[in-house]
């Protein structure tokens, strides 16, 4: 994390007066003066993480207050310590990024980690840990807070108003000498229990509902082809099979159930391998010990169980699995279990070394911060082989609940009984409220806004605040008004239909109606990647229709309802697939690239999306689109093209879907739009007829283990792309893709080397 000095003297020190510790002495207060004074102010206890001058790395516990876009850091809760000064102050900026780090050991315990840096400038840095995820969620939601309301205040600022960078500081350097922080707060959000808590590392956390976000629970934005039947019903759980993929080698089987418990408490109760804790409630798995951490977001689990209570034999078994769990941006949670082997575990004396079926917990949040609710759904996806399930289905005289897997599949109805059992557990919130006793008057926001503030506090965060539908099980629940499909029960060729017009009244509203259209012939363009030639053929791209997503109608705000997506606004021209040591940026500077070939520059528009994958090498899928007239500058794509980074950051969205592949992967990479620019690095060429986005994959961990999982998988993958600017206002609905691609089980070793390619990582000239 890093922040700038105030640019204070110790003579204005003295002369100001009154600190933040003294406006938070009372508890009870009027409310405030003004639509811009009710803004939150959010406080907790966490670990500022770092490297000292001469290189030893330290922990310290510290306060950490944030207001609208002002941040302080103190060494004691200034509510208990009326008069001390923050040792650390800044301004949250439009520049800054954090990035989830997951779980990593600090002072003797596990912790969540969250690492700050400046999208243009990443040498400034600096860590946080968290007790829970839930936490480090919550922190990464009060930031994105703060910085939605700097980029409003740069917006509108000029001249002097605008802040500035000079004066930076790193975190992990010297403290600067600094001023009074803040005067007369009045609501005042705790995250977390407090330091003693915070060593113990509980999670006895309830989920905090944020203010101004919605969540979707009954649609996904992308078609699934998973078809679940219930087959069996136990303990308040139900277990179904997909009947969708029959003649495969493997089956999936799921159980599901509610759990009374927050969403992050019941996840840090799976992740938990601590053995009071897990005999429990996990009846087959309890002993589990850890053999490897490879990040926060992996690690390697040693187990070992007696199914005698189970089967009719006794033999002691023991396993190793791997674990990679990550938090999407509607905030579920998601782990996956491989069988896996280590060499640090062999198989011990007396037990006989067996593998676990692969295995997927997703955690999702049941209702929305207009209905808050305490209850999540856990759904257990666990593979099993074909002929064991069709055996256990056909002999009526086998006993399915003594089996293994259905004591895997339990586990789910043993969290709900867990909870039941322990309603400490779920009573208490991590989120409490605290009003100062200053009356209205006393709130003067010049006294917080320094108007010769050079501090900058550089956040940017993985989790937008724009969230997109929850994954869909259409086996749970009902479809609601939060999530319903337009076109349910109109027939599909009155929905081609309106689908058709709807896409020629788009292209006259996007792209300049005026001009006439050019013809685009696709003979001209080429790159690395062929165009596939039929469904049988691979290593290759295609365009898919746009009805297999999703997308927001044009009573979105109203009803939440979407709609099938229709054709993409731009053509799709080629596909380049590319290695290089490092990042490739600025491809279409290339003199190589289509963009700069004769045809390229004869096109009115080019959209480049580059996704930058990181591997050994480095891949670069670099996508081109091509637009028949000039782009309309009034519209949404026109305000986009030409707009800010910080507007393309908020609006450049991502639905992806492997239609074909394994189901672990499909479930990891999901079907729920991603706004690309608030989970990773974006970086933006505009020059001449075309516009670049280098997507930087590595710039985010979750982003790596994810892309990492399908690497592993990819020639055997089919996976759709489609590429949005989101629509957020009345006047820009409906949504329209912008662009698709499928790419047909793409081989990495056919990748291409560019020669004299930019690798640097230097960021995109100015727009």
């Amino acid at each position: 994390m890093s922040i700038s000095s105030f640019p204070s003297s110790l003579e204005e020190e003295e002369k100001e007066e009154g600190d933040v510790g003294s406006a938070v002495e009372g508890e009870s207060g009027g409310s405030q003066n003004g639509g811009r004074g009710r803004e939150p102010e959010y406080f907790g206890w966490v670990y500022h993480l770092g490297i000292n001058s001469i290189g030893h790395e330290y922990c310290h516990l510290r306060f950490l207050f944030l207001r609208g876009k002002y941040v302080a850091m103190y060494k004691r809760d200034p509510s208990d310590n009326p008069g001390i000064k923050p040792i650390r102050k800044g301004v949250v900026s439009h520049t800054l990024m954090v990035e989830e780090l997951g779980r990593k050991r600090v002072n003797c315990g596990e912790f969540y980690v969250l690492r700050f840096y400046n999208r243009l400038d990443e040498t400034k840095k600096g860590e946080i840990a968290c007790a829970t995820a839930g936490e480090a969620q919550k922190w990464m939601e009060a930031f994105d807070q703060a910085k939605q309301q700097a980029v409003y205040d740069l917006s509108i600022a000029t001249g002097r108003h605008k802040l500035k960078t000079a004066s930076e500081l790193n975190l992990e350097g010297h403290r600067p000498r600094v001023r009074r922080y803040a005067h007369g707060l009045k609501r005042l959000i705790r995250i977390g229990k407090g330091p003693e808590m915070l060593l113990r590392k509980t999670s006895d956390l309830e989920s905090y509902m944020r203010t101004n976000t919605y969540l979707e629970v009954d649609t996904t934005d992308a078609i699934e082809a998973h078809d679940w039947r219930c087959v069996r019903t136990a303990n308040g759980i139900r277990i179904f099979e997909d009947i969708a993929n029959k003649g495969s080698k493997t089956f999936l089987l799921k159980s599901v159930g509610v759990v009374d418990a927050s969403l992050d408490t019941v996840f840090e109760v799976v992740l938990s391998i601590d053995r009071n804790k897990r005999f429990e409630w996990d009846m087959l798995t309890g002993e589990l010990e850890l053999v490897d951490s490879v990040d926060g977001h992996y690690d390697v689990v040693y187990g070992t169980y007696e199914p005698k209570n189970l089967t009719w034999w006794h033999t002691k078994k023991d396993f190793v699995f791997s674990r990679q769990w990550f938090r999407g941006q509607d905030g579920e949670y998601t782990i996956l279990q491989f069988p896996a082997i280590h060499k640090k575990r062999l198989p011990r004396s007396g037990y006989q070394r067996t593998k676990i079926n692969p295995s997927i917990w997703e955690f999702r949040r049941l209702g929305s911060s207009e209905s808050p609710s305490s209850k999540c759904l856990v759904t257990q996806m666990l593979e099993v082989q074909s002929s064991v399930w069709d055996r256990f289905k056909g002999d009526c005289c086998f006993n399915f609940e003594r089996t293994i897997q259905f004591a895997l599949l339990s586990q789910v109805a043993g969290l709900k009984e867990y909870f039941e059992a322990n309603p400490a557990l779920t009573s208490e919130t991590p989120s409490t409220i605290v009003h100062s006793s200053c009356s209205d008057d006393a709130i003067d926001r010049a006294e917080l806004e320094d108007s010769e503030l050079k501090d900058e506090f550089y956040d940017a965060i993985a989790n937008g605040d724009s969230l997109e539908d929850e994954d869909s099980d259409d086996d749970d629940v009902e479809p609601s008004k939060a999530g319903k499909v337009t076109f349910k029960n109109v027939s599909w060729a009155i929905a081609r239909l309106a689908l058709k017009r709807n896409s020629d009244l788009l292209k006259n509203s996007e792209l300049d109606a005026r001009t006439s259209a050019i013809t685009i012939d696709p003979s001209q363009f080429h790159g690395s990647l062929h165009q596939g030639k039929g469904e049988t053929d691979t290593n290759c791209w295609s365009t898919p229709t746009g009805q297999g997503f999703m997308i927001r109608g044009k009573t979105y705000l109203k009803d939440h309802s979407k709609v099938l997506g229709g054709d993409p606004l731009l053509k799709l021209l080629a596909v380049d697939w590319l290695k290089y040591e490092s990042n490739i940026n600025q491809i279409a500077l290339h003199p190589k690239c289509l963009v700069q070939s004769e045809a390229g520059k004869r096109l009115p528009f080019i959209l480049v999306i580059n996704l930058q994958i990181p591997a050994k090498p480095n891949y670069s899928l670099a996508i081109y689109f091509g637009a028949e007239k000039p782009i309309n500058k009034e519209s949404l794509l026109g305000r986009f093209v030409d707009g800010t980074d910080m507007f393309r950051d908020s609006r450049f969205k991502l639905i992806p879907s492997i239609v074909k592949g394994y189901w672990m992967v499909k479930r990891a990479v999901g079907t729920k739009a991603c706004l690309l620019g608030k989970a990773v690095t974006c970086r933006y060429l505009r020059q001449d007829n075309f516009l670049e986005i280098d997507v930087d994959i590595g710039s985010s961990s979750v982003a790596r283990s994810i892309i990492g999982l399908v690497l592993g998988y990819v020639t055997g993958i089919v996976v759709d792309l489609a590429f949005l600017v989101e629509a957020k206002e009345e006047n820009e609905l409906p949504e329209y893709i912008l662009g698709s691609v499928r790419l047909n089980r793409v081989n990495p070793e056919s990748a291409v080397t560019l020669p004299g390619c930019c690798s640097d990582t230097a960021a995109s000239s100015p727009s």
